[in-house]
């Protein structure tokens, strides 16, 4: 299909929830639809009839009055080919699966159902998600596959073998300012595979950075040649599922995916200009790096914040990622000493502020060091736990990373905040609230210097090899 053509099924007019029904506990699908305000007409489809939020239910597709583009399967697989027999003689264009229970599991004559499910749908013009899927997340279509995801679009597209992974994707990169275009949760891949909708993202223009997750390939060869085309037009991030031999086995059983070796996986990725991530909250760091900060001149970066052993810690992770730390010159450590306690400070690089809590003073000391023309990237981190936690017991946290956030933007370079708490829940909170606040900022947001300093390797790597 053309670029134009699968564009098309991502933006539907109408929908048909098979299996729609009116048990709470079975509506789930057609709720979502329904609460994210999809502006065409839904149609439940049930052979038992009545009503579903609403909504006259029909006993078929085919009984539907009006034109259907998508259908949303949630019945037994075994009736699933007298459904799809029934959306190529309505024009369905695209139908998508929730139903599992083909080539993925151990019930005997699986695969050959789902085999037969492919030639129903070739020969009756309808294309293929899943089975065993969540459909997809398209914003502009105003189409979700899952309560209270963002109702606006953002230049991140995603395809993901896993439903669950999917849905996860969604709101971790929600918390942190990240929106998508689509998310396209694609399971066994029966029809619409890796390949061709990894095709589809490296033309799509509004998307710009591209997130897998992928536990095996139907079409290995046109997989990997479309890899190494999107990676020479856009970042695309792959999290390979299915690793280790344990994952091997589990890939199998979930969406009937032959996983192959890491070793393998590592080098092919490699070759194709891919960047690894291995978890979906390594995938949003990546992908807040792109989104967030222009790529630095260099490696080159100064480092500030308070705790004398978070300070050693973040010298250690930071080297550990390949950024190179400058030892601060003494005019820059003697300018910093007319402001911040000489005792029990470290006035090197990364720079140990602790106890300072004058807002004047913390702006200052941030500008002085993110100034510095021998570095091209700035960290700040506040650690909330730090001490006797006066910054939770005086309500000075939000105060404080509004000041941070402040300098840090005002310095100009591309820069990161880190925040971190880990044992009380008014902590834990208060960080959420510092996320959020980093995310109306367009400041990438991390949670330990750890993370933001892998991220900001990869963002380097990536543009350098380019």
């Amino acid at each position: 299909m053309t670029y134009s053509e699968l564009d098309s099924l991502f933006h539907p007019r109408s929908i048909a929830v098979v299996g729609a029904s009116p048990d709470p506990y079975n509506m789930s699908f057609m709720d979502v639809i329904v609460e994210h305000g999809f502006p065409g007409n839904v149609y439940p489809v049930n052979h038992r009839g009545g009503e579903v939020l609403g909504h006259k239910v029909y006993p078929s597709v085919k009984d539907i009055p009006g034109p259907v583009d998508y259908a949303f399967l949630q019945v037994p697989a075994k009736a699933t080919i007298e459904v799809i027999r029934d959306c190529g003689v309505k024009g369905v264009k695209l139908a998508a699966f929730f139903t599992a229970g083909f080539g993925e599991s151990e019930i005997k004559g699986g695969s050959e159902l789902e085999q037969e499910l492919l030639r129903v749908a070739r020969q009756g013009g309808v294309r293929l998600l899943g089975p065993n899927c969540m459909g997809f997340y398209c914003p502009a279509a105003q189409l979700s596959f899952a309560y209270n995801l963002p109702q606006e679009s953002g230049p991140v597209g995603a395809l993901c073998q896993s439903g669950g992974h999917s849905g996860q994707l969604v709101r971790a990169g929600a918390q942190r300012g990240i929106r998508f275009s689509k998310v396209i949760s694609y399971g066994n891949a029966a029809d619409l595979n890796e390949a061709e909708l990894l095709e589809y993202f490296t033309e799509d223009p509004e998307t710009k950075i591209i997130i897998i997750y992928i536990e095996g390939v139907r079409e290995g060869v046109r997989f990997f040649q479309a890899l190494r085309t999107a990676t020479r037009a856009k970042p695309v991030i792959v999290f390979k599922g299915g690793r280790q031999e344990a994952g091997v086995q589990a890939a199998l059983s979930h969406t009937g995916s032959l996983a192959g070796s890491a070793e393998v996986w590592d080098s092919l990725l490699k070759q194709a200009g891919a960047i690894q991530a291995y978890t979906i909250d390594d995938c949003v760091d990546i992908a807040l790096a792109f989104r967030f900060m222009n790529p630095p001149r260099s490696r080159r970066t100064a480092v500030i914040g308070g705790g004398g052993g978070a300070t050693v810690q973040a010298a250690d992770e930071c080297s550990s990622a390949g950024l190179i730390l400058p030892p601060l010159p003494n005019e820059i450590k003697d300018e910093l000493k007319k402001f911040l306690p000489v005792a029990g400070n470290i006035f090197k690089n990364p720079v140990d502020m602790s106890g300072v809590h004058s807002f004047q003073t913390i702006a200052q000391s941030i500008k002085l060091v993110g100034d510095w023309s021998e570095v091209d990237l700035l960290i700040t981190h506040i650690g909330v736990e730090i001490g006797p936690d006066a910054m939770m017991k005086r309500n000075l946290l939000e105060p404080i990373a509004d000041v941070f956030i402040r300098a840090t933007k005002e310095v100009g370079k591309p820069a990161a905040l880190v925040a971190y708490a880990f044992y009380t829940a008014p902590a834990c909170l208060g960080i959420l609230k510092v996320q959020q606040m980093c995310c109306e900022a367009g400041l990438p947001f991390y949670p330990s210097i750890q993370r933001a300093a892998s991220a900001i390797d990869k963002l380097i790597r990536y543009h350098h090899a380019r």
